[in-house]
């Protein structure tokens, strides 16, 4: 409708007796067009808003790392999951078995990732019973990326989820890792990579100390000691607590399957990195 055309209809319906007393939210000569929510904004009355769910206090995994190994893949993860501020929770497992040979970290908002998580695990196993076969490291990939995808409505208000993919890939006989980005990109990295909040600092240990061909004990410490310091440098990284006896998550996927590291050798792998960052 023109915009002569509307303002005089507004006109000949605000004078009409049983309709005078009425307001109404925009001027007569102001057209509001068809855009129902610029209308909204201009009163006031917005259904949503971008950043609204920073009052909600929704738990967040962190610091997640995986690296390439002469026989195949080492993966961890920090247990602490924030909201805000505070810690929600001390024993988050992040670093989780997808199937015998592939393994997920998750760092984001902890609810739908462990949605996410479970729903992957479900699509694995039911393709293999309907398929009789394993579906391959790289479908398994691009499976992970659909859910990724899926999620974008929620990772736009702030519910984002960006995982890790890692496993042993029988074809090539060598182990293969994946990240992620918000639309599901998934982009496969040859050496190593790390997510969360503690990238930044994990990363740069991850970088400075990997080498090709890396044995699995040293790529547990390895990966050990990038946790440790992202967690000293960022306060949503949890780091081991010794008191509580709760350390990182590390797993190892090698052709022998998924096999998570058991806390005595963390404790001991800990216990040597701590001595040597103490000052004498």
């Amino acid at each position: 409708m023109p915009k002569s055309s509307f303002a005089t209809m507004c006109k000949r319906v605000a004078n009409r007796p049983s309709l005078s007393r009425m307001s109404m939210p925009f001027r007569l000569d102001d057209d509001p067009g068809a855009n129902f929510s610029a209308l909204l904004h201009r009163i006031g009355l917005s259904p949503f808003e971008v950043g609204s769910h920073g009052s909600l206090a929704v738990p967040h995994a962190t610091t997640c790392v995986a690296i390439r190994t002469a026989d195949g893949v080492v993966m961890g993860g920090d247990r602490r999951a924030t909201s805000g501020n505070l810690i929600s929770h001390r024993e988050m497992e992040k670093v989780v078995e997808a199937d015998q040979f592939s393994g997920v970290a998750i760092a984001g908002a902890a609810g739908p990732a462990m949605e996410m998580v479970k729903l992957f695990q479900l699509q694995i196993e039911h393709y293999e019973k309907v398929e009789g076969v394993s579906l391959s490291l790289e479908g398994k990939a691009n499976q992970l990326s659909m859910f990724v995808r899926s999620n974008l409505p929620a990772a736009m208000q702030g519910f984002m989820v960006v995982p890790i993919f890692a496993g042993y890939d029988h074809v090539t006989e060598r182990g293969r890792l994946w990240d992620y980005d918000a639309t599901g990109g998934r982009y496969e990295e040859r050496d190593f990579v790390a997510t969360g909040s503690g990238m930044l600092h994990a990363g740069a240990v991850l970088r400075m100390a990997w080498k090709r061909d890396l044995s699995t004990s040293a790529a547990v410490e390895l990966v050990s000691r990038a946790l440790w310091e992202a967690a000293d440098a960022d306060s949503a990284t949890g780091g081991p607590d010794t008191t509580r006896g709760i350390f990182p998550t590390v797993a190892i996927i090698t052709a022998s399957g998924f096999a998570r590291v058991g806390d005595d050798l963390l404790a001991r792998v800990y216990q040597e990195i701590a001595e040597g960052v103490v000052r004498p």
